[in-house]
């Protein structure tokens, strides 16, 4: 399994950004694909996850009501919608797959983003 996270940037306090994930080589199983971010000097949080099997999703407080996961199944892809960004927002966001059944887990290297006040 392999996963390719871009989309980061340098954007201005309110703007938005959409970060993309797309993954090759998945196999037919119970899985999840998540969105966690490190900021300098933090630990790793978790920010928003899918479920592959029924599209149920989960958010973080700090991001509830401004940030959107959702999924191409076509494209094989997951996407997160940030709007309103704020200034701590700022982070490495990585892409994460974990099969539910046999708990193994796969990273995306990061992509940076960066919200100015």
């Amino acid at each position: 399994v392999q996963l390719q996270a871009s989309g980061g940037g340098l954007v201005q306090a309110g703007a938005s950004l959409r970060l993309a994930c797309h993954i090759s080589g998945i196999q037919k199983d119970y899985y999840l694909i998540g969105w966690y971010r490190q900021g300098a000097g933090k630990e790793q949080e978790a920010v928003s996850c899918i479920s592959a099997s029924d599209g149920s999703t989960y958010y973080a407080d700090a991001v509830k009501g401004r940030f959107t996961i959702s999924r191409d199944e076509d494209k094989n892809a997951v996407y997160l919608q940030m709007d309103s960004l704020k200034p701590e927002d700022s982070a490495v966001y990585y892409c994460n797959l974990r099969y539910l059944t046999s708990r193994n887990e796969y990273w995306g290297q990061g992509t940076l983003v960066t919200v100015s006040s």
